[in-house]
């Protein structure tokens, strides 16, 4: 019995060592920027872009990179993932520059030189001061916004509250917090997680045309929370299910092909009788 007791302490003492740590470290898992270093558009192999600096409503510097629009062309806002940094995905918007869409792309702060550290409400007065530099250039029934995995709880909350021509969600989730508890099944991670971005809460809010696109394979956030997220959703929308895409490489599988059929859909349409761009498997 004494063995057995102090088995038990130990294997207790354990888990709430454990539990601590997850909640000490969770925002440096969530937010794990790759790099806080501050790279010039023309060094990073992008001469035509903008760069500007905005602030932000309690006064952080956050970087955006912005191409304009052609006239009478769209804009996308893009909200990147969790592990992104501007020089390093802004090379898959090249077709949609193309064809004169423009683009504004954020660097959340403490990101690739922004200021600050990131937090769910930090990442949301990003997002409004990106808005605000966005909708002082275009009407906002031009405006796509786009997020890709943590980044689609960035884009969900901008479009429940603010008007906006469009929406794309790419590899979303219905809260970070369901998505943490299928994967510390064994921890209580709902009492733990401070960021929890409820997309699932603000969904029902947006209005817009939407298009969600997930890999059938994604390891980091499965399928079934975008289907559950797009269950939640108003109509017109689209479910694109690309069987052998995963997280960071549905561009392989057309994903910009399907996002550009999208954004240049007139409104209604095609979209909402189920014509789309098919998804290469």
């Amino acid at each position: 019995m004494t063995v057995f007791k102090w088995l038990l302490i130990i294997v207790s003492a354990g888990y709430v060592c454990g539990l601590l740590t997850l909640f000490l470290a969770q925002r440096a898992v969530l937010f794990p920027a790759p790099t806080s270093v501050r790279t010039a558009p023309k060094a990073a192999g992008f001469p035509e872009v903008e760069e500007h600096v905005l602030t932000t409503a309690d006064g952080e510097k956050v970087i955006a990179w912005y191409v304009p629009a052609r006239p009478g062309r769209p804009v996308v806002l893009y909200f990147h993932g969790n592990g992104d940094y501007l020089a390093g995905f802004f090379g898959r918007f090249r077709s949609l520059l193309a064809d004169g869409t423009g683009v504004v792309a954020l660097s959340y702060r403490g990101y690739a030189g922004s200021t600050g550290k990131p937090s769910e409400q930090g990442l949301m007065q990003d997002a409004a001061a990106a808005y605000a530099f966005t909708t002082a250039r275009y009407r906002p029934d031009n405006i796509v916004v786009w997020g890709f995995s943590l980044g689609t709880g960035v884009a969900v909350a901008l479009a429940a509250e603010q008007r906006i021509g469009k929406l794309i969600l790419e590899a979303p989730y219905t809260s970070v917090v369901d998505v943490a508890a299928s994967m510390f099944w064994f921890a209580p991670v709902r009492l733990l997680i401070r960021d929890q971005f409820r997309s699932d809460s603000q969904i029902p809010r947006v209005k817009v045309p939407l298009l969600v696109m997930h890999g059938a394979l994604d390891p980091a956030i499965p399928v079934t929370f975008g289907e559950r997220l797009f269950a939640l959703a108003n109509e017109p929308k689209r479910f694109v299910r690309i069987a052998r895409g995963a997280h960071n490489d549905l561009d392989n599988f057309g994903g910009i092909e399907i996002a550009r059929n999208f954004i240049n859909l007139a409104e209604g349409s095609d979209f909402l009788h189920g014509r789309m761009l098919p998804p290469r498997t």
